[in-house]
C-alpha cells in the first residue's frame, strides 16, 4: 500500500521534529509542559507543515491518551459525543485526546458545545489553525486553552529533513544528488515542511534508476513554493502592514522586499490601493507632490499590466519610503472625526451660510461674510468654526520643511494686522 513519504519520516519523538526551537527546544516551554505529564488544552497557530499534527501525536503518545483526529471542515458535535461515550471503557482508559484541525470551521454553537467536554478533564483538546484564533476561536474556548504559535521552519533546520527523506528514499531507488539539491528545496519551500518532503518525493519518483536529480529539475519543482498568501487570511494583512509600515519607516529595500511578495502573489491591486494610502497619511503634507506622482504611477502599472507595472510601482514605493513623512493630515481629520462622532459641535456661523437664494438676507445668511480675496495677501480675520468650537485646534504643522514653510508664511500674516 502506497504510504507518501512524509508519513514515513513523521517524528515519533520530540527531538525528532525540525523547527520550533523557542517550542521544543531543551528549554522550551512546549517541551517542558509535555515532560511534566499534565497536558493542558491548547491551540497550536501557524501555517501548514510545520509539525502542528506530529506534535499533537507525540504528546497523545507520551501521555499515554488515546488520539483522535477530527477534522473541523467534516466533523461534529456529534463525532466528538461518540468519542465522549468510549471514555472510561477499555477504550480510552487514560481519557481522550482530541486533536481537532481547522477549528475555525466550526461556528460559534459547535465550539461552544466543545466546553462541556473539557471542562472534566476527562478530555483533553488541541486544537490547530492556520488562522489567527483570536479572530476565530470563541473566547469562552480561548480561555480555557493555552495557545502556542509554530513558525515556519528556518532553511537549516528544514536542510535535516530533507536530507533525511533522501536517505529514505534512496532505500527504494538508487540515485545520485547533484551538489546543492537538498539546499535549493531547504530554501525554496517557504518554510512548509510537508511542501519540501513532497518536493522530495516527487524528484524521487521522476527519475529512473541509477539517475541523477539535477538542480534543474530541484528549480523546476520548487518554483514560487515559498509563497505563503491567501488574500482573505492573515498573511494578506500582516504583508500590507509591513509594506505600509517600511515605508512609513523610511526603508526602501524593505518596503520592495514586500512589494514584491505582493506582486509575486498576483495582488497588484492591493499594493496599489495601499500605496495611494501611504502618499497621504505617511507622506503627506511633508511632501504632498507624493499624491499626484504615486497616483501617477499606480495608473501606468495599471495601463501596463505586469511584468512591466512592477517598474512605475516600484518608483514610486521608493519614493515614498525616502520621502520626508508627515501625518499631520490623519491626525487633525481623526481629531476633527472624534469631535463629530461625540456630538461636539455647533451651528454653522451664520455669515458663512449658504445665501445664494431668494430670502437669505431676511435670515441673516451671509450679511457680514467677508471675501478674503478682496484683503491684502488673500486673508481676513474672522470666525469660521461654530461657536461651540471656537479656538479648537485641529491640525498641527508638521516638522518638516514644508509645513514649516506655510506655518512661518501664515505667522507672518496674520501678526501683521
Amino acid at each position: 500500500m502506497y504510504q507518501p513519504l512524509a508519513d514515513r519520516i513523521r517524528p515519533q519523538t520530540l527531538d525528532d521534529v525540525v523547527g520550533q526551537p523557542d517550542l521544543l527546544g531543551p528549554e522550551g516551554i512546549l517541551r517542558r509542559i509535555v515532560e511534566h505529564g499534565q497536558i493542558p488544552n491548547m491551540v497550536f497557530f501557524g501555517p501548514s507543515g510545520v509539525g502542528k499534527t506530529t506534535v499533537a501525536s507525540i504528546i497523545a503518545k507520551q501521555a499515554a491518551q488515546k488520539l483522535y483526529r477530527l477534522n473541523a471542515t467534516t466533523a461534529s458535535i456529534s463525532d466528538i459525543r461518540s468519542i465522549i461515550d468510549e471514555l472510561d471503557t477499555f477504550l480510552a482508559p487514560n481519557g481522550a485526546l482530541i486533536y481537532l484541525d481547522e477549528i475555525q470551521y466550526f461556528n460559534k454553537k459547535q465550539q461552544q458545545c466543545l466546553l462541556e467536554f473539557i471542562e472534566d478533564g476527562r478530555v483533553t483538546l488541541i486544537a490547530s489553525t492556520t488562522e489567527n484564533p483570536y479572530f476565530y476561536v470563541y473566547n469562552a474556548v480561548l480561555s480555557r486553552c493555552t495557545v502556542f504559535e509554530f513558525q515556519p521552519v528556518e532553511p537549516a533546520e528544514m536542510l535535516r529533513a530533507v536530507q533525511r527523506a533522501f536517505r529514505i528514499a534512496a532505500e527504494d531507488k538508487t540515485f545520485t544528488l547533484a551538489d546543492d539539491v537538498d539546499k535549493l528545496i531547504a530554501e525554496s519551500c517557504g518554510g512548509d515542511v510537508r511542501k519540501a518532503l513532497n518536493a522530495v518525493e516527487l524528484l524521487c519518483a521522476s527519475i529512473p534508476a541509477n539517475g541523477t536529480i539535477s538542480l534543474d529539475d530541484a528549480m523546476t519543482v520548487a518554483q514560487r513554493s515559498n509563497m505563503r498568501y491567501d488574500r482573505d487570511g492573515d498573511g494578506h494583512y500582516d504583508i500590507l502592514s509591513a509594506f505600509q509600515k517600511s515605508v512609513r519607516g523610511s526603508d526602501p529595500d524593505a518596503a520592495l522586499h514586500y512589494l514584491a511578495r505582493l506582486l509575486e502573489a498576483g495582488d497588484m491591486i492591493s499594493a496599489a490601493r495601499r500605496m495611494l494610502v501611504m502618499a497621504s497619511e505617511d507622506v503627506g503634507l511633508a511632501y504632498p507632490q507624493a499624491a499626484a506622482i504615486v497616483k501617477a504611477c499606480v495608473d501606468s502599472a495599471f495601463q501596463l499590466g505586469m511584468p512591466e507595472a512592477r517598474i512605475p510601482l516600484a518608483q514610486a514605493v521608493i519614493l515614498m519610503a525616502t520621502a520626508p513623512k508627515s501625518n499631520s493630515a490623519i491626525n487633525g481629520i481623526d481629531a476633527a472625526l472624534a469631535d463629530v462622532r461625540h456630538g461636539d459641535y455647533g451651528d454653522i456661523p451664520a455669515h458663512i451660510k449658504d445665501c445664494h437664494y431668494t430670502g437669505a438676507a431676511k435670515l441673516g445668511r451671509g450679511l457680514t461674510y467677508q471675501y478674503p480675496h478682496t484683503f491684502p495677501n488673500h486673508w481676513v480675520q474672522q470666525q469660521y468654526l461654530p461657536d461651540a468650537l471656537a479656538g479648537r485646534t485641529y491640525y498641527e504643522y508638521g516638522e518638516n520643511k514644508t509645513e514649516q514653510a506655510a506655518r512661518a508664511y501664515w505667522e507672518k500674516i496674520k501678526k501683521a494686522l
